[in-house]
């Protein structure tokens, strides 16, 4: 069983994902399950997204360059995020070996 806060966190990481990738939610859930990069990558996403959204309570100073960052990890794990997706589609058909000519 999870605990409460790592229920949340979980399934805020799986809610996250498929906001972003919305056509796709099914491939989002399967992958966030079975592979443990993609769970790490929506997990990375709901922090990088989260730190977004908070940028304006930075000091003046380093706001903009946060804000940068910030935006800039959301969009590199976003492209990475989808490439897996895309990976998971693919379906590699193999051809049985042969044993020779068949007979007529």
């Amino acid at each position: 069983m999870m605990s409460g806060e790592q229920g949340s966190t979980l399934l805020s990481a799986l809610e996250t994902a498929e906001t972003y990738f919305p056509d796709q939610k099914r491939l989002v859930q399967r992958l966030f399950y079975v592979s443990e990069p993609f769970h790490s990558m929506c997990e990375d996403l709901v922090a990088a997204a989260e730190a977004l959204a908070h940028v304006e309570r930075l000091p003046e100073a380093i706001r903009d360059a946060r804000q940068l960052e910030y935006a800039g990890l959301v969009d590199a794990l976003l492209k990475e995020m989808g490439e897996a997706i895309a990976q998971s589609k693919i379906v590699v058909l193999r051809q049985s070996p042969r044993t020779g000519p068949k007979s007529p």
